[in-house]
This record gives C-alpha cells, sequence and structure tokens, in this order.
C-alpha cells in the first residue's frame, strides 16, 4: 500500500486500455499486467457495503476537518520552505480565475499528503484519544481517592456515635421504662376518653342544640327539628339501654330527666310559635301551609292538650276571618267593587241564594284544603295508604286522630256563618209567592245540602242548618202548591161552555206541574238512598190529585145544569191531558199508572154508556133487556112475540147501514183517538155479542118460535153473529167468538 501510495499517479488519460473486440482475442501480456490488474480490481471494488462507507466516511471527517482548520498555514508554510512555489508569490494580485486555479491546486496536494501519511495520521489520532482517556480517568481516580476519605471520616463517626448511643441506652433504660408504661397508661385513658365522648355525643344534646330548643331567639326550623329529633333517639336509645339485665342506671336516669326537660320546653316552644302564627292568620281565605307548620303540628300532635290550646286560637281567628268575609262580600264585594255585593242581587231570589251558597261552598273548600294541608292529609297520589278524593265524592272520615282534628276544626271555622246564612235565606224563601221559585230555590238548598254533607259530614253544624232551611223552603213550597190546589178545586167550570176540552185553570195548573218537572229533571240531585222518581211523588200527588179531584167534581156541578153535556168525556180528556204532561218524564212512572188505573175506571164506566146508546140507537135496547130478564121457565115467543121481534130486527139492519157503526159522534169528543177506537170496539163486540145471544135463544126449541131461521134471516146480519163481526170489522174478535 505503501509503494501504490509513493507511485506518481497516472492520469487517466495516459492509460492506454486496449478495446475488446469481439474477434481480437486478449493476450497473455495484458492479463498479467498489474496496472490492469489493479484497475480491475478498483472498477470490481464494491464501496456500497457498510463497512467501506463506514471508513471512507471517517476519513472524510478525518481529513475534512484537517483541510480546513490547516488549508491557510499550509499555504504560507509552503510559501516559506519551497522555493519551488516562489512565484505564487508575484502572482498574488492577479485575479479571481489565478485563485481559484490556486485552491485547486492545494486540495490536490492535501489529498496526495493523506495518501501518504494515512497510518502516521491514524497512530497520532489514536494518541490523542488515549491522551484524553488518561486524563479523564486520572480524574476519576483523584475523586475516588477524595470518597473514600471521606467514607473513612463517616465510619469513625459512626463509630463514635452507635459507641455513644450504646452507653446512653444502657443509661437510659429505666427511663424508656417508665415511659413505655405510660404510654400504655396514655392509650387506656384516651380509649376511656373516647368512650365517655361517644357517650356523651349519643345520650346528650350539645350547646347549639340546647340552644335550639330552648332560647328563644332561635327560630323554629331545620335546626330547632334537627335537636329535638336527637333528643327523641336519645330518650329512645337510653330506654334500650334501662331495660338490661342490670336494670336502669343513675346515668340513664339523669339521661331521661335531662332529656325530659329538653323536650317539654321544645313542645312549649311550638306551641308559642304555633299560637302566634295561628293568630296572624285572619281575613285571608286562601291560606298556604310551609313544611315548618306541617312539622310543628305534627311534632305538637303528641302533646295534645297543647295541640287543642293552640288550635283554639285557629278557631277563633278563623271564625272571625270567615265571618268578616263573608259580610263584606254580602255588602262590600270584592277588592275595587269586583265582584259586586251580593246583596245587590236580592231581587233575583235563585241567584241572591245561590250566590251565598257558592261563597260559603268555596270558602269551605279552601279552608278544608288548608286543613289537610295542615295536618299532613293533603297528597298528590297517596296518603298513608289512602287515595286522594276526586272533586264531588263522598268525604269519608276513617276515625284517624288527623281526620278528627279536620272534621272538627272544619266545622268550628264555619259556625259563625250558620246564622246570618240561615236568616237570609229563609227571609227570601218566605217572601216568595211564585211556587216555581220556591221550588227552585229548595231544589238549590238541597243541592247544596248534600254537597255540604259529602264534605263536612253530616253531623256538622253548616249541614244541619242547610238541612233545616231546605226543610223550610220545601215546606213553604209544598204550602203553595197546596194552596193552589185548593183554589183549584173552588174554580167552577163555565156552565155556557159547550166544549168537552181541558179548562183553563187546569192547563195553567199543569203548566206549572210542567216547569216544576223540568227543573227537577234538569238538576244536579242525585237519588241516592231511594229510586229515581219516589222523591218527586209527592209533588206529584200534591199536584195532580186536586187536579183530578177538580175534573171530576166540577164535571158532576156542570151536568146539574147542562144535562146533555158529557161529563164522561170531559173527565177523560182532562186525566189524559194530565197524562200526556207525564209522558216526557221518566220518574213519573209510578204516577202515570195511577192516573191510567183511575182512566180505566172512567173508560169501563163509558163502555157501559156507550154500550147502552149503541142498543138504544141500534133498537136492541129493550129486546136484550128482555132476555137478561126473562125466568128461564118462561118462553121467549110470550114475552117476545115473533111480531114484535121482526121490527126489531129491521131497525137493527138499517141501523148496521148508518155511519155510526163506523164512527161515533160521541165519541169523537175525545181528544184521545186511541180511546175513541178501544170504546168503541169494546161496544161494537158487546154489541155483537148481544146480537149472538139473541141469535141463540130464538132458534131454542123451548121458546116456541115458528120458522126461527126465517125470521133470523131476513135482515141483515142474517141470524149470523160472523156476518156481524165482519161488519163491524172486528175479524180478530170474530174468530176468538167463533173459538169460543
Amino acid at each position: 500500500m505503501s509503494v501504490q501510495a509513493r507511485s506518481p499517479a497516472t492520469p487517466p488519460s495516459s492509460l492506454s486500455v486496449p478495446s475488446r473486440n469481439a474477434g481480437t482475442p486478449v493476450s497473455a501480456s495484458q492479463t498479467r499486467n498489474p496496472i490492469t490488474i489493479r484497475l480491475r480490481k478498483i472498477l470490481a471494488t464494491n464501496f456500497t457495503d457498510e463497512a467501506t462507507t463506514e471508513a471512507l466516511r471517517t476519513l472524510s471527517e478525518l481529513y475534512g476537518t484537517q483541510s480546513t482548520v490547516s488549508a491557510p498555514g499550509s499555504k504560507a508554510q509552503t510559501n516559506g520552505t519551497d522555493s519551488d512555489d516562489d512565484w505564487s508569490d508575484d502572482c498574488a494580485d492577479v485575479g479571481l480565475v489565478v485563485e481559484d486555479h490556486r485552491d485547486r491546486e492545494g486540495l490536490n496536494e492535501t489529498a496526495s499528503r493523506a495518501r501518504k501519511n494515512l497510518r502516521r495520521d491514524l497512530e497520532n489520532k489514536l494518541a490523542q484519544g488515549s491522551q484524553q482517556f488518561l486524563q479523564a480517568f486520572s480524574e476519576v481516580d483523584q475523586k475516588l481517592d477524595e470518597v473514600q476519605n471521606h467514607v473513612a471520616a463517616m465510619r469513625v463517626a459512626c463509630d463514635e456515635a452507635e459507641t455513644q448511643l450504646r452507653l446512653s441506652s444502657e443509661a437510659s433504660q429505666s427511663l424508656l421504662d417508665r415511659a413505655e408504661s405510660l404510654r400504655s397508661e396514655r392509650e387506656e385513658v384516651e380509649m376511656r376518653k373516647s368512650i365517655v365522648m361517644l357517650f356523651l355525643n349519643r345520650f346528650t344534646l350539645n350547646d347549639e342544640e340546647a340552644e335550639a330548643i330552648t332560647s328563644r331567639d332561635v327560630p323554629i326550623g331545620p335546626r330547632f327539628f334537627e335537636a329535638m329529633n336527637k333528643t327523641e333517639h336519645i330518650r329512645n336509645d337510653c330506654r334500650v339501654l334501662m331495660s338490661g339485665e342490670d336494670g336502669p342506671t343513675k346515668a340513664g336516669l339523669d339521661v331521661m330527666a335531662s332529656t325530659s326537660s329538653y323536650l317539654e320546653q321544645g313542645y312549649e316552644k311550638i306551641y308559642r310559635w304555633c299560637s302566634f302564627e295561628f293568630r296572624q292568620m285572619g281575613r285571608d281565605t286562601q291560606l298556604e301551609v310551609d313544611s315548618t307548620m306541617q312539622q310543628a303540628i305534627c311534632r305538637l300532635s303528641q302533646r295534645p292538650e297543647l295541640l287543642s290550646e293552640a288550635l283554639a286560637f285557629l278557631t277563633q281567628t278563623r271564625q272571625t276571618g270567615l265571618l268578616s268575609a263573608f259580610l263584606d262580600a254580602l255588602t262590600r264585594g270584592g277588592p275595587s267593587g269586583l265582584p259586586r255585593p251580593i246583596e245587590l242581587h236580592a231581587h233575583d231570589p235563585i241567584r241572591y241564594v245561590g250566590d251565598m251558597l257558592a261563597w260559603v261552598h268555596q270558602a269551605i273548600a279552601a279552608e278544608c284544603e288548608f286543613l289537610e294541608s295542615l295536618f299532613g292529609l293533603g297528597g298528590g297520589q297517596e296518603d298513608d295508604g289512602r287515595a286522594r278524593r276526586m272533586v264531588g265524592a263522598v268525604r269519608t272520615f276513617k276515625g284517624s286522630e288527623e281526620e278528627g282534628w279536620v272534621k272538627e276544626l272544619l266545622n268550628s271555622a264555619v259556625m259563625k256563618l250558620c246564622v246570618p246564612l240561615k236568616v237570609r235565606v229563609q227571609q227570601t224563601v218566605r217572601s216568595q209567592e211564585s211556587s216555581i221559585v220556591s221550588y227552585k230555590v229548595a231544589n238549590l238548598l238541597q243541592y247544596y245540602m248534600l254537597t255540604m254533607r259529602r264534605t263536612i259530614g253530616e253531623d256538622a253544624l253548616l249541614s244541619t242548618t242547610l238541612n233545616e232551611i231546605t226543610d223550610v223552603s220545601y215546606k213553604v213550597f209544598f204550602d203553595a202548591i197546596e194552596a193552589h190546589g185548593r183554589a183549584l178545586l173552588r174554580i167552577p167550570l163555565d156552565p155556557d161552555d159547550p166544549s168537552l176540552t181541558p179548562p183553563l185553570p187546569i192547563l195553567e195548573h199543569a203548566q206549572l206541574l210542567r216547569e216544576i218537572m223540568q227543573v227537577y229533571d234538569s238538576s244536579l240531585l242525585d237519588d241516592t238512598t231511594a229510586e229515581p222518581g219516589q222523591t218527586f211523588n209527592r209533588i206529584l200527588d200534591v199536584m195532580l190529585d186536586p187536579a183530578m179531584e177538580m175534573c171530576a167534581a166540577a164535571a158532576e156541578e156542570k151536568a146539574k145544569y147542562r144535562p146533555q153535556w158529557d161529563r164522561a168525556v170531559f173527565v177523560l180528556n182532562c186525566w189524559c191531558y194530565l197524562q200526556n204532561v207525564l209522558e216526557a218524564f221518566e220518574f213519573t212512572l209510578e204516577k202515570r199508572r195511577t192516573i191510567q188505573e183511575k182512566i180505566d175506571e172512567r173508560v169501563k164506566f163509558l163502555e157501559d154508556e156507550h154500550y147502552e146508546n149503541i142498543l138504544r140507537d141500534a133498537s136492541l135496547y129493550d129486546t136484550v133487556a128482555i132476555i137478561k130478564s126473562k125466568p128461564p121457565s118462561d118462553r121467549l115467543s110470550h114475552v117476545l112475540p115473533a111480531q114484535q121481534l121482526q121490527p126489531t130486527l129491521a131497525r137493527f139492519s138499517l141501523w148496521l147501514s148508518s155511519p155510526e157503526v163506523v164512527h161515533s159522534p160521541r165519541l169523537s169528543a175525545l181528544t184521545s183517538p186511541s180511546l175513541h177506537s178501544t170504546i168503541h170496539r169494546v161496544s161494537l163486540a158487546r154489541v155483537t155479542k148481544a146480537y149472538a145471544q139473541l141469535c141463540e135463544e130464538v132458534r131454542k126449541p123451548e121458546n116456541r118460535y115458528e120458522a126461527a131461521s126465517t125470521l133470523l134471516g131476513m135482515e141483515r146480519p142474517f141470524g149470523q153473529a160472523g156476518v156481524l163481526w165482519a161488519i163491524f170489522g172486528l175479524e180478530e174478535e170474530s174468530e176468538e167468538f167463533a173459538a169460543d
């Protein structure tokens, strides 16, 4: 490698590499030429492996650093030492081209020198690195010597300290033993102290809690109730401890006594606070109860005597407030005059009474809601397993203590409303002359009476008062309609009026009855204790019985002056009209049946009269009477000879051709077509049966009629009852008669 380094570099242009033509063989001398071999080796060398790349990178770093650092110095050294380069000093100021040429010559010279001194440079580099390592290790060795000296000094100090500690430990062993015993005693004392503190925290009140219960400066609130809760828990826990095998202890008795004193002071504080708050509940009709008041009442309920005294203030306050508010509503009205005073509508009895009752009902509803909230009975979903009462449903008091208080307070709160309400309502009811207005007022009072019974119970004073007022109202109403009925009985019929329709007094009386029934039918009352209509039957009896009696009695009186006037048809028309008035109302079914029974009796009487009239018109009356009155031993031909019977049959045949067979002039005055048809058909059927009996008697051999069939067959219906049934249009009756 040194030989190669020293050999001059041959320019590439001076190398004559023979061309390798395809047809020219390579000679052996060319193959053994060292330059050729060297070139081939260089050309065949791979510079892409890692080792070669790393070596070249190291050389580049080594000579690259030297060339950049020593290039100016090398130039100066060369200029000073080499005589062959003196000419370069003369050309220092030539131009930029000469300087570039010199730089390239310097780089070539450095590369040449590097190839010559590569081994030496590497050895110098290694020697320089070794010197640096030696210098660093010498410094480290010095530091280690210093550390070793320090460690030796520390070991000596530790030995001395250990010796002194051993001596001190031997000298203070008694103190350590005493300290250990004191430590154990302290732990025992601390444990006892913790037990005592736990006991005190569990069974006594701290200063803040005692102050919350006893001090008047602390208001009733969460802090007070927490202290009360803790006091009650202390008493309960103390009872459990005192119920053990050892029995009551002095500490337990002291705890019970102190907590009892605190509880009594707490209840007294609640009582004073509730009494003060109840006195502030004045004329407000809408009251709200906060959670503090609810808790206070719940706590105070454990002392019924204190609760009763506190609620006495509430009762007085609410009585005065409701009475004052009611009187203001009657005389002054609401704020700014709206709503207007109730007594301004005193001229309208229904509105006047209704407004007073509505105000009382609204006040009771608000009072009831307030009391339920006060005792914690009002809930959104359920309260203690009791479903919330629906609006309008019957309020049932199940006997709990809170419900008993609510019922009693509600009754007491509205007690003073009874007197002014009763006086005004009774005065209004007694001053009414119209029976329909009296009934509307009585019906309204009955509705509110039932509502109050469902709200505050039947035993409440207001319910009793409303019941009395309702009874007075109904008494006034019944007195009015009874007087109207008595006046109706005294009204005579016009003797000169030939009509058979209901007279004007009956029409007015029926109109009054219709209005009363409409009021009852549209009322909000529900008959919970009786079938629908039974509560109205007395009114129907009082209204209809005098009217029906008046129709019958007045018809008899009028018939005395007008014998030809048909009183039977008149009575039936009046009664049927009254019955038709009741048809539109289902609750009058029982009364309609009663009227129908009386109508049937009158229809029976009219059927008999109409039957006799038809027999007279048909000339059969005397003949039928002879047949019925004839003794069985007498012959009919002796009593009713054929010469007398034949003209009778002829007149009967002539009557069959008259229009009276189809339509009766007398019955046409009936306002009920069904009655007209029924009475006429029944009478014709009886005539047919009478004719059939006549034919049967004539045909009997014992009656000794000669040519009986000829006698009967000379005139219609030719002695055949079936033909007479057909003439009268009574086919069904004809079949029944034939079957009989």
